[in-house]
C-alpha cells in the first residue's frame, strides 16, 4: 500500500473504526510518504513533531483560495472553525489566543481541582442511582460527557439549564473537522454552527449588560471595548470552539480509558491500589488510543520537506497523530498498552503554536475521575457491546454500557 491508498482505506467505515492496522502499514513506508498529488502523509513521531512545531506548515491557505476552498468555506460550520484559533495563523492566532489563554493557565486550572472533585462525586452518586440493582448504564451519556461539559460550561459561564443542549450540537459541528468526501455531509454541522453562533450571540449580549465575572463576560467586554483585539465574529467562533473542544476530547479520553481498563484489569487494580500513577495512565491512554487522531497543515514555502519527502508550497500535510503515537522508532512495543511508561510524549494535543489550550484541564479531569470511579465501584464491569463513533479525526465511543454494582 502507498500513502494515497492508506488514506483511502482510512476513510472507509472499517478504517475509521480500527485505523491501527493501517497505521502499521504506513510505518513500513517510512516517517512520511507521498499521498497522491499535492499531499504528504506523516506517521513518524519525530516527523509529526517537526510539522506541528514549524510555522511554515500553516493551518491557513496562503494566497488566493482555490474555487474548491472557497466553496468549502461558504459552509457555516467550516467558516466558524476558520475564524477560530484552531484554524488561524500568526498574527491573528496569537492575538486571540493570548486573550483566551488566561482561563487555562496552570494556576487557574489547578484551582479547579476542588470543583472537579465535587462534580465527580455528584455524578458518581447519580451513576449509582441509575445503575441500582444492576441495571445497565451508558457510561458515555451518564458520566463521560457530563463531567467535562459541566467543567467547561462553568468556566465559560454557561447557565446550568442550557448545558443539556450541547452534546448533539457538538457532535454535529465536529463533522466539519473530519475528512469530508461530499460537502453534503456538512448539512448537520452547518445547522449546529448556526445554532451555536446564535446562542453565544444572545449570551454575550446578556453578559455585556450584566457581567458575572466568567470568561464569556470578560471576552464580551473586550470585544465591545477593543474590537481590534477580538472582533464580534471571532468572539462567537472561539466561544463555540472552546465549548466543543472543552468536552469532546475529554469525553473520548474517559471513554477510551475505561474501555482499556476493561481489557486490562491489572491496570484497573493498579489504579485502585495506588500502585499506578494516574497521570501516567492518562498519558498512556492518550498515546495508545488518542481522542484526536489526525490534523493537517499546508506548506507555505517551496523548499520544505518532511523526513526527506518534498512538500512544496500548497502541499497538504496529513499528520496522523494516532500513528505517530504508535511509532516503533519512538516507543518500544508501541501496540502494548502499558500505563507504567515514564517516557511518553503523546502528540494527542498537537504541538507548537496550536498546542491545545485545554490539555492541562483534560489531563486533570482524567486523573481525578478514573481513580474515583474505580474506587467507588470495585465491581465495575462492561454490560454489553460498546459502539464506536464512525469518525477518524475524533476517536471515541458513542455508547459504553456498564454495570456499577
Amino acid at each position: 500500500m502507498d500513502g494515497a491508498s492508506i488514506i483511502e482505506q482510512l476513510m472507509t467505515t472499517e478504517g475509521r473504526l480500527d485505523p491501527y492496522p493501517l497505521y502499521a502499514r504506513a510505518h513500513e513506508l517510512g516517517e512520511a510518504a507521498p499521498a497522491g498529488p499535492g499531499a504528504v502523509l506523516v506517521v513518524g513521531h519525530a516527523a509529526a513533531n517537526q510539522v506541528l512545531r514549524n510555522p511554515a506548515f500553516a493551518r491557513e491557505e496562503t494566497g488566493t483560495p482555490s474555487d474548491d476552498r472557497a466553496e468549502l468555506f461558504a459552509h457555516p460550520s467550516v467558516a466558524l472553525f476558520g475564524r477560530s484559533i484552531l484554524e488561524r495563523d500568526a498574527p491573528d492566532h496569537g492575538r486571540v489566543r493570548s486573550l483566551i489563554a488566561s482561563a487555562f493557565n496552570a494556576r487557574r486550572v489547578a484551582a479547579l481541582r476542588p470543583a472537579i472533585e465535587a462534580t465527580v462525586e455528584r455524578l458518581l452518586d447519580e451513576l449509582a442511582d441509575r445503575g441500582a440493582g444492576g441495571s445497565p448504564v451508558d457510561f458515555m451519556d451518564a458520566f463521560a460527557f457530563r463531567l467535562p461539559v459541566e467543567v467547561i460550561c462553568e468556566l465559560l459561564g454557561i447557565p446550568a439549564a442550557d448545558r443539556h443542549r450541547f452534546r448533539g450540537l457538538a457532535s454535529d459541528l465536529t463533522i466539519a473537522l473530519e475528512l469530508i468526501q461530499d460537502l453534503g455531509e456538512l448539512a448537520a454541522a452547518d445547522v449546529a454552527a448556526i445554532e451555536l453562533s446564535a446562542y453565544f450571540e444572545e449570551l454575550t449580549a446578556e453578559r455585556l449588560a450584566r457581567p458575572t465575572g466568567d470568561l464569556v463576560s470578560d471576552l464580551a467586554r473586550i470585544a465591545a471595548d477593543s474590537p481590534d483585539r477580538i472582533s464580534g465574529e471571532e468572539l462567537l467562533s472561539n466561544l463555540a470552539l472552546l465549548l466543543v473542544a472543552g468536552f469532546e476530547t475529554t469525553t473520548n479520553l474517559l471513554g477510551n480509558g475505561l474501555a482499556l481498563l476493561f481489557r486490562h484489569p491489572e491496570a484497573a487494580e493498579g489504579l485502585r491500589t495506588g500502585a499506578f500513577d494516574p497521570s501516567l495512565f492518562v498519558d498512556e491512554v492518550l498515546r495508545y488510543d488518542s481522542p484526536v487522531q489526525l490534523t493537517s497543515r499546508i506548506s507555505t514555502a517551496p523548499d520544505l520537506t518532511v523526513a526527506g519527502v518534498p512538500a512544496p508550497t500548497g502541499t497538504v500535510v496529513l499528520t496522523l497523530l494516532g500513528a505517530a503515537n504508535h511509532d516503533p522508532a519512538r516507543y518500544p512495543r508501541p501496540d502494548r498498552f502499558d500505563p507504567t511508561r515514564t517516557d511518553s510524549q503523546p502528540l494527542s494535543f498537537g504541538g507548537g503554536p496550536h498546542f491545545c489550550l485545554g490539555s492541562q484541564l483534560a489531563r486533570l479531569e482524567g486523573e481525578i475521575a478514573v481513580p474515583a470511579l474505580l474506587d467507588r465501584f470495585p465491581r465495575l464491569a462492561p454490560a454489553g457491546i460498546p459502539t464506536r463513533r464512525d469518525r477518524l479525526v475524533l476517536r471515541g465511543y458513542e455508547t459504553l454500557p456498564i454495570t456499577v454494582r
